[in-house]
């Protein structure tokens, strides 16, 4: 049970560290291109429509990051 919860919050301030060190990820729907890619009749990949998720930057503000960020604000409202 212990090794358990030691494996845990280490993988938990990895991820922390990661979300500090590196803001941004990749986005997941177009994999970082900014777009997505088809391919026409013969098989050749084509440009496609813009990401909807990232708005074509293809990078995504990291969900530990987004967390990190909120607490950080609240904490600064709260101690005002």
């Amino acid at each position: 049970m212990a090794l358990a919860s030691l494996t845990l919050l280490l993988i938990l301030a990895g991820y922390a560290l990661l979300c500090a060190a590196s803001p941004f990820g990749i986005c997941r729907k177009c994999r970082g291109f900014g777009f997505a890619t088809h391919t026409d009749r013969k098989g050749r990949p084509t440009r496609g429509k813009r990401c909807r998720r990232c708005k074509g930057h293809g990078k995504r503000v990291r969900a530990g990051r987004r967390l990190l960020t909120t607490a950080r604000a609240t904490h600064h409202t709260g101690t005002r």
